[in-house]
């Protein structure tokens, strides 16, 4: 299988390569067009600051190509977040693939949120093989309030979108290659979408 991870200068990129490798699956780290458009799986990772993110994929034209993928996509953490229409994270615009506006957690809560949190309602194939209120790692300042496109949540403040999915789209906001053998099987599980 064909598998290209996004490398837009984002961090924590290179933790997904490896997390691939401990599963025996190889992954290639790429900016070029031709191999992430004509890869069979495309990973859209990135730990950062929104606007500065959105600058780099405008800077290399990956704004225009993520949206109009074909094969399954994976957005972790501000790369599902880059995948919504906007972010109030420095007034953002994203690339519209899920029909929600990113904001910021409240005053009432520590920000960021960083640790374990479990993940409910969970309704996709991306969740096979895994219970409801698994414990996922995260670290985020920013959330998706839940919407239609909402296949699994957390509660922080309120409860809140922790994964993502339309047509052949999903994003998640904790980190599976962070996340032990739970994150590992969500990998998995999203290599065998159909």
């Amino acid at each position: 299988m064909n598998i290209s991870i996004i490398d837009y200068g984002a961090g924590n990129i290179q933790s997904i390569k490896f997390a691939l490798e401990r599963m025996g699956v190889e992954a290639v780290l790429t900016h070029d067009v031709d191999q992430i458009t004509q890869a069979d799986r495309v990973i859209f990772p990135g730990v950062g600051q929104a606007s500065s993110a959105m600058k780099k994929l405008r800077n290399t034209g990956l704004d225009q190509v993520i949206p109009n993928l074909k094969q399954p996509v994976l957005g972790i953490c501000l790369g599902m977040q880059l995948m919504c229409h906007t972010s109030q994270e420095g007034d953002t615009k994203g690339l519209s693939i899920f029909d929600v506006d990113v904001v910021k957690f409240s005053d009432r809560v520590k920000v960021p949120q960083i640790g374990w949190n479990q993940i409910t309602g969970l309704s996709s194939d991306l969740f096979k093989n895994i219970c409801d209120q698994e414990y996922m790692y995260l670290v985020h300042s920013y959330y998706a309030p839940l919407c239609e496109a909402t296949i699994a949540s957390s509660y922080y403040d309120l409860q809140y979108s922790t994964a993502l999915n339309k047509a052949n789209f999903y994003g998640v906001q904790f980190h599976p290659e962070k996340s032990s053998v739970i994150g590992q099987q969500i990998l998995s599980n999203f290599l065998q979408l159909i």
